[in-house]
């Protein structure tokens, strides 16, 4: 039984193991995916609008833009787009960082992402500028696909993790089988035995035994006989003397031998 239980737990946990590398590659590929989409739709060069486009370091600027200037499809159409952009990084991100403080590694390293493909537009793309609120807006994006999807997700991932761990240090220690004394009928060895376990036995005897043995009387550790009984028999042999000295030689009563005589 016990070695089929421990193949079972093998198996289990190669299983466990296996579904982890396997979550963590298709995490890791549809990041990557993630990544050449995100290059291709904001790092496109856009050569009509080169001198419409200027850089906005106020956060609130774009988005007011939106509100006044545009239509109501065209700024959900703005807005909406720059939070879908940002959703990916909170499903996949939570599942690739520790899972200590993983919503705040996701949103440190959202910043730090959106930050940078800003700053390579403004520097490098021609129609492209760098803008503040599209960076809010990516990592709000990426907030709002952690709270719907990559927080339960990233939650399963770390428990099937942590689940072989788990069962390991659960596992209880085998305690070693008590040695008890021998039966009554058996006999041991001679030498085979140290003085404790020998002591230990004495003591484990069941009384029954001990009266039988001893006659009816129970028996008692050596160090306590000798030191309960001593006393009663030097009282016994003084009053035994005490008596032969009174009754005198004959057994008799002292003053019945004057009367005889």
């Amino acid at each position: 039984m016990t070695a089929e239980a421990d193949s079972s737990a093998r198996r289990r946990s190669v299983g466990r193991l296996l579904l982890r590398a396997a979550a963590l590659a298709a995490a890791f590929l549809a990041l990557v995916a993630f990544s050449v989409v995100l290059a291709k739709v904001t790092l496109t060069p856009s050569p009509a609008s080169e001198d419409i486009v200027t850089s906005n370091l106020k956060p609130g600027r774009s988005l007011r833009q939106y509100a006044e200037d545009y239509t109501f499809l065209a700024a959900c159409k703005q807005a909406g787009g720059n939070l879908l952009l940002g959703a990916p990084f909170g499903v996949l991100l939570p599942i690739l960082v520790p899972r200590r403080l993983r919503m705040i590694r996701m949103t440190v390293l959202t910043v730090l992402v959106i930050a940078v493909v800003e700053l390579a537009q403004g520097a490098l793309v021609a129609g492209r500028a760098f803008d503040i609120d599209d960076v809010i807006l990516n990592t709000a994006g990426a907030l709002l696909g952690y709270a719907l999807i990559g927080r339960r997700l990233s939650h399963r991932y770390h428990v099937l993790s942590d689940e072989p761990v788990a069962a390991d240090t659960e596992k209880p220690a085998r305690r070693a089988p008590a040695r008890t004394g021998p039966a009554l009928g058996s006999r041991a060895k001679p030498g085979t035995e140290a003085k404790t376990g020998t002591k230990a036995k004495r003591a484990a005897r069941p009384t029954a035994w001990i009266k039988a043995k001893r006659g009816g009387r129970p028996r008692t550790e050596p160090t306590a006989r000798r030191s309960a009984s001593a006393p009663v028999a030097r009282g016994r042999a003084l009053l035994d003397r005490w008596r032969s000295r009174r009754e005198g030689p004959g057994g008799g009563a002292p003053g019945a031998r004057r009367r005889g005589a």
